[in-house]
């Protein structure tokens, strides 16, 4: 850790860059000042090469494949002196695009003085530029960290599930006992509940323009009335996998960024669910947590374990969600054809997703050091400690054999009750039905009423079954 890492962590204002910097390092590249700049950069370089492609452009010469090398180079080898070398330039223009503007004239004077230095930017207006440079963090974040990570957090839970999927337990609906389920089927359930929103996050259209101070090509027409400026800004967009805007104001309109952020939320929202589920099921000892050695789980209790990690992971996921949520109601939001709102909006992304990260590695250590309690999911299901929740069972086959008023029966027999086996023993000796049909129901036991729980886990849960 260098010294500015260790100062960051006792002086920055926020826990992304500051306590949790080791677990958000990688989205400098992507949400960083630094990072901002060389997205603007890479803009603006692919701008002008676009135009010096068009032949109809006579103002730049068409360049070769070397000297589009060569400018491509200016943000591919960007610097971090390059990052300050253009905050030079902004504290002196007051205003952060022109800066690059001019970063970039000066570089590629550097490479060729030849080449006519006024066709950067031209006919751009700045959200031009960060449009393109947004779209690109986004997508580029999104495809490189953000699904990879959740891929593995998928990849978790349909191993647990696979590895579970035989180990009955009880069931809990409103906090009590109720028909058993298998612990495998329920991380099946967060496993295909995060892959279903990892489909969308993989479809999502990232969307920018190239059309000028309020969408009309108004600039572009005037300096060239015999380019079609429309084909040109579509192709340009794509040619960068990004999505094209034909109809915009002087901003794309961010409706793919509110689709992206509320994806999110979904996913924030699964993985909360499951967070307190864990915790739930660990109050329980249902699942146990291996101590890591010189770890402390309370300044006063010795023998505390917490579930820190779970905790940790919802507390991010929330305060992401409350700043995404945010996000996608505010950004599609600008009065008539351009205001600056957004602007300083924009900058809590790196924030959100920040959160989501911490999340994310808070609920991988928390998987990680979880194991089934086989002996204490058993004891709840043995004898005479739960055999009220089979009464399912033998009213749903008192149904099949047209017994009369069999809900109602076993309502009777087993609501506030301590219902043990020899109970239910008694009960079903004096039914009358055939001896095979009684002993059928002899035979039904809180560990075994489990129904189709393999199967749908084996069915069911997405990705590759284990070996």
């Amino acid at each position: 850790m260098s010294q500015h890492d260790g100062d960051a962590a006792l002086l920055d204002i926020g826990p992304v860059d500051g306590r949790y910097r080791a677990r958000t390092r990688a989205l400098e590249q992507y949400f960083s000042e630094f990072a901002l700049i060389r997205y603007r950069v890479r803009a603006m370089v692919e701008w002008y090469l676009s135009l010096a492609a068009n032949p109809a452009i006579d103002a730049l010469p068409a360049l070769a494949p070397a000297a589009a090398r060569r400018l491509r180079a200016i943000y591919l080898d960007f610097s971090v002196a390059d990052g300050r070398r253009v905050k030079e330039l902004e504290r002196s223009l007051n205003h952060d695009v022109k800066a690059v503007e001019y970063f970039v004239k000066q570089r590629i004077a550097s490479i060729d003085a030849n080449l006519p230095l006024e066709m950067v930017h031209f006919a751009c207006t700045s959200e031009d530029v960060n449009s393109i440079a947004y779209a690109l963090t986004l997508k580029e974040f999104v495809a490189a960290e953000l699904l990879p990570r959740l891929e593995k957090t998928q990849s978790a839970l349909a191993a647990m599930a696979h590895r579970l999927r035989d180990t009955a337990m009880l069931s809990l609906t409103h906090g009590q006992a109720a028909t058993p389920t298998t612990a495998g089927k329920e991380m099946a359930i967060f496993a295909a509940r995060l892959s279903r929103q990892m489909r969308q996050l993989e479809a999502q259209e990232y969307v920018a323009k190239a059309n000028g101070a309020v969408g009309n090509y108004n600039a572009h027409l005037f300096a060239y009335p015999d380019v079609d400026w429309i084909a040109h800004s579509k192709a340009f967009i794509q040619s960068l996998g990004l999505a094209w805007n034909p109809l915009t104001t002087q901003i794309e309109c961010h409706d793919y960024m509110a689709e992206l952020f509320d994806t999110v939320v979904r996913v924030n929202t699964i993985l909360i669910d499951l967070a307190r589920d864990m915790w739930g099921y660990i109050s329980r000892h249902y699942f146990t947590q291996r101590a890591v050695a010189g770890e402390v789980g309370s300044s006063t209790m010795p023998h505390k374990i917490n579930p820190i990690d779970f905790e940790n992971c919802e507390g991010n996921l929330g305060v992401a969600s409350a700043m995404l949520q945010h996000l996608a109601v505010k950004l599609p939001i600008s009065r008539f054809q351009r205001d600056l709102s957004d602007s300083t909006a924009l900058r809590a992304i790196g924030p959100a997703f920040g959160h989501v990260i911490i999340a994310l590695a808070s609920l991988e250590r928390g998987l990680g050091l979880v194991e089934i309690n086989r002996g204490r999911i058993a004891q709840e299901l043995a004898e005479d400690q739960s055999w009220e929740v089979v009464s399912e069972a033998i009213q749903t086959l008192m149904r099949r054999y047209g017994l009369p008023n069999p809900y109602e029966t076993l309502k009777e027999l087993t609501r506030g009750r301590v219902i043990t086996r020899q109970v239910m023993d008694e009960f079903i000796a004096q039914l009358p039905l055939e001896e095979s049909v009684r002993q059928r129901l002899r035979e039904v036991t809180p560990d075994n009423y489990v129904g189709l729980a393999a199967e749908l886990v084996n069915r069911f849960t997405p990705g590759r079954k284990p070996d």
